[in-house]
């Protein structure tokens, strides 16, 4: 007969497989926390893309040279980088606002070279407000920003190494910061500290046999305390006498001979876990951070799923019947918002509206998606904006139909860039984040789309407007295309390597969407939107929606860089998504604000101080919005 093999042995596989099972389970979770940006979760997102150059001072324009660096964050946590772009200058980029900032860039003009329209200057009339000047540019005497919080230059480059790597958590994150209160819990980590530190050596020594088991029982204790107990308040009572106890212990510890390098080497490992071990909680709260701000919250979900049920099991509400022959009066004033958010763009109209003197004339095209098409068209059926028409599209619906030769039929909404902008020669005083919004790719197709009109103003979903609007129609923009805030934070020679062999002005500012005013008989004289799809072919790398999104900034930049008219930079104040720092009386006397960056108003993580004036313009006493708790 053949010999049984031992019970050890026959058991060994299963043991395996089953260890193997373990280890895979335990790595599953570890690897979902450090993908920071899963794409499963994206519903309603303008996750920002990053640029990283030196300021406009250092470029000597016309020579070789200079640093730009473009990563987007894709599905998998990955960071795809521009083509042809050279290796980026190490810690040359810092954290700080615009708003709140002290400069050279005074040199630069940040003020339009055309003198802003009169109806502007009469819109500050009217307001009646503090001549508080509205800086959207760089301000270098601090008049729109609150006190600045003094900083070293050790917390400066914390700053900027968090930015670096988490982006806008940061600013959130230091907001938010509370200090340690709770002293005891400290005293027994300081303790628990030590003791590490010194046991090692001390189980050594020949003769201290009672004080190693004393030592380590007592480590143990402080263990088991902590893990139960994060304040003061869940401290048992008896944790004087161990506090006390371990102090004795310690004191012993410390008056045996031992070598103090073994000692200095232990307490140093200690502190490479701790720091090893907070930078692992950083990055798991930075995730939860990400998936805060660019997923839709539950009870959003629940609205438009409400009211996308609602639009097929009632009779139909449709107001474009009643409203359709005014969608295409060119004399009318006609508002165009990109956006998938019902609430977003409810606001965007009723804030319009409520600043319009008269609103007869106001029509609102609302370009959005497949998916929230008719959630959309049943909320503004169901509500009324006084005497203004709400024109709902499925942009997805009629570029397929119409306009199937301009490739990709998703919707995309602006595109938001986390600028670094750092001055070489003194980084750490210098260098500042700001965070830059240009149009998208579904932007350009809005004079094909819109084809009997000869005007639009494009706003933002992420607008609140505070004043009336109306003269902007008035405007004579001398044969520009686009209306804009020009951004001279930013100018084309910076972005060289970015933007490739093209041809343009390095001295040309860069400029913000938000609040646009685009003549569409000039665009499609200039054929805007064939240079832009030339455009297109050449700058994208790839066929994917990372590489279409990231080539926005530089093809919106070259496509309109002649065709810009100045705004003046009072129509709108932006950063109220990232900058915790702006003033609230230049909030009040802005005719628009506009919230670019991750802390959107709709969201808990929104800024506190800021959400107040987007939530005023909240439809109130709505069924859907109390049954599925939308509280923003």
């Amino acid at each position: 007969m053949k010999a049984t093999p031992p019970p050890a042995k026959r058991r060994r596989g299963p043991r395996l497989a089953v260890l193997a099972l373990v280890f895979c389970s335990l790595l599953v979770p570890i690897a979902f926390l450090f993908n920071r940006f899963p794409a499963v979760y994206v519903t309603d997102e303008r996750p920002q893309q990053e640029i990283d150059f030196p300021s406009f001072e250092r470029l000597g324009l016309g020579r070789g040279g200079g640093v730009i660096e473009v990563r987007q964050e894709d599905g998998s946590g990955a960071n795809t980088v521009a083509k042809d772009a050279p290796e980026i200058y190490r810690g040359s980029s810092s954290i700080d606002s615009h708003h709140h900032i002290n400069t050279d860039h005074s040199k630069i003009s940040t003020k339009p070279k055309v003198p802003p329209p009169p109806k502007i200057e009469q819109l500050k009339l009217e307001a009646k407000r503090a001549p508080v000047p509205v800086q959207h540019a760089k301000d270098v005497s601090g008049s729109n920003m609150k006190p600045a919080k003094v900083q070293n230059a050790d917390d400066v480059e914390k700053s900027k190494a968090c930015q670096l790597e988490f982006g806008s958590y940061c600013l959130w994150f230091i907001e938010h910061k509370e200090v340690m209160k709770d002293a005891i819990v400290k005293k027994l980590k300081d303790q628990l500290f030590v003791a590490r530190s010194y046991y090692p050596s001390i189980a050594k020594l020949k003769g201290k046999e009672a004080l190693s088991r004393e030592l380590k029982q007592n480590i143990q204790e402080h263990e088991r305390v902590l893990s139960e107990s994060i304040v003061d308040a869940d401290l048992p009572s008896f944790i004087k006498m161990k506090i006390e106890k371990m102090d004795r212990t310690i004191a012993r510890a410390k008056a045996c001979t031992v070598d103090c390098n073994n000692v200095d080497r232990k307490f140093r490992q200690i502190l490479h876990m701790t720091e090893d071990e907070a930078h692992f909680h950083m990055k798991q709260s930075a995730y939860l951070y990400n998936l805060g701000v660019h997923t839709m919250p539950k009870s959003h979900h629940c609205l438009n799923m409400r009211l996308t049920v609602e639009y097929f099991k009632s009779t139909p509400l449709d107001s474009d019947d009643s409203n359709a022959h005014r969608f295409t009066v060119p004399d009318h004033r006609h508002y165009v918002i990109l956006s998938k958010n019902v609430l977003a763009a409810s606001v965007v109209i009723n804030s319009t509206v409520n600043s319009s003197k008269e609103t007869e004339n106001v029509v609102f095209h609302i370009l959005t998606d497949a998916q929230n098409f008719y959630a959309m068209k049943h909320w503004f059926a169901r509500n009324a904006y006084r005497e203004s028409a709400v024109h709902v599209i499925n942009y997805e619906h009629i570029i397929l139909e119409n306009l199937p030769e301009f490739s990709t039929q998703q919707l995309y909404l602006p595109e938001e860039f986390r600028v670094f902008i750092s001055n070489l020669e003194r980084p750490t005083e210098k260098t500042r984040v700001e965070y830059l919004s240009v149009f998208s790719h579904s932007h350009f197709f809005i004079p094909e789309i819109l084809k009997d009109l000869k005007k639009v103003v494009v706003l933002d979903d992420d607008v609140v407007v505070q004043r009336d609007l109306s003269f902007l129609w008035n405007i004579d923009m001398g044969g520009k295309v686009n209306g804009a805030v020009k951004f001279c934070g930013l100018r084309l020679g910076q972005l060289r390597n970015l933007l490739g062999k093209a041809t343009y002005n390095p001295q040309s500012c860069a400029w913000m969407s938000g609040v646009n005013v685009i003549d569409l008989e000039k665009w499609r004289e200039h054929n805007v939107t064939e240079n832009y799809l030339h455009l297109w072919k050449k700058f994208q790398h790839n066929d994917d929606d990372a590489s279409a999104r990231t080539a926005a900034l530089p093809i919106s930049l070259l496509s309109l860089e002649s065709l810009i008219y100045p705004l003046d930079e009072s129509l709108t104040i932006s950063g109220l998504g990232y900058d915790y720092a702006i003033r609230e009386e230049v909030i009040r006397n802005s005719a628009s604000l506009h919230y670019n960056g991750d802390m959107k108003p709709w969201l808990e993580l929104g800024i506190p101080d800021y959400r107040k004036y987007w939530k005023r313009f909240l439809t109130r006493d709505e069924q859907f919005m109390d049954e599925c708790n939308v509280s923003p």
